[in-house]
């Protein structure tokens, strides 16, 4: 992998994993027409994810102080459910992860037609969202849960990760607003998770000639995605997900 081809392919991260569209479907697009075979599929991808963890982690971070401190706080506090329910929401996606691991890496080999598939599916899921008269629910064990179901699903590539779960919430009558903001602070933990079970298992060997690109990579995902992820945030808002619905038809076909 080239300097440049990790710049273009984070460049892809960042603005897709915000936006409802598949960032690892467009990787695995992405790195289909740059003709880029890497030895380890997944590392690129952990490292691209990493990034927009952490631009998440920045447009949040009051978000993720409040979760933090309300795992300590009183039972009854809004931020010690806020925190409950983000755990909750890990655990299909973790379960998925933990014993599954094998059958996923193998979906992660340029499987353009799996991709293709899945994104004409995310494409009508988000077709129907769009046309969801907005109402005001607020979150709980059962929509949480069925959001986590979701985003354990969009873990096949061509599925969007932000995409499903914010049209499982949406259609489970949350808040616009609201689901965007959980759908994108629920894969935090999960992403570090991940992480660290490959630095633990020692998944993640870089090579020297690797270094650089990744680092590149890395930095140009995480620069994206911090505009991405306030402008999906606007976009949720004004119900404007069909535009992304016909992108999806048109990539899923072609």
């Amino acid at each position: 992998m080239s300097i440049i081809e990790a710049i273009i392919l984070g460049i892809v991260q960042g603005l897709t994993e915000f936006l409802p569209v598949s960032s690892s479907g467009h990787i695995e697009l992405g790195k289909a027409l740059l003709n880029v075979h890497p030895a380890d599929p997944l590392l690129f991808s952990v490292v691209v994810h990493a990034a927009t963890a952490l631009s998440t982690l920045v447009v949040f971070r009051k978000d993720v102080i409040s979760i933090t401190t309300g795992l300590v706080e009183s039972r009854k506090s809004e931020s010690f459910r806020f925190s409950v329910y983000i755990v909750l929401s890990m655990i299909p996606a973790a379960f998925i992860g933990l014993f599954y691991n094998d059958l996923i890496e193998q979906l992660f080999e340029e499987n353009v037609l799996l991709v293709g598939s899945m994104l004409i599916l995310t494409g009508i899921l988000l077709l129907i969202t769009d046309f969801r008269p907005a109402k005001d629910k607020p979150l709980s064990f059962v929509n949480t849960l069925l959001i986590g179901i979701a985003q354990a699903i969009a873990i096949l590539p061509g599925i969007s990760r932000s995409g499903a779960t914010i049209s499982t919430a949406v259609l489970l009558g949350v808040n616009r607003t609201d689901a965007a903001r959980f759908s994108f602070l629920m894969v935090v933990p999960l992403i570090l998770g991940k992480m660290a079970k490959d630095l633990m298992d020692a998944k993640l060997n870089v090579s020297s000639d690797l270094l650089i690109p990744l680092v590149l990579g890395f930095f140009a995902s995480f620069i994206v995605g911090l505009f991405a992820c306030n402008w999906m945030i606007r976009l949720v808002k004004n119900s404007k997900l069909r535009y992304f619905a016909y992108y999806c038809f048109a990539v899923g076909v072609i």
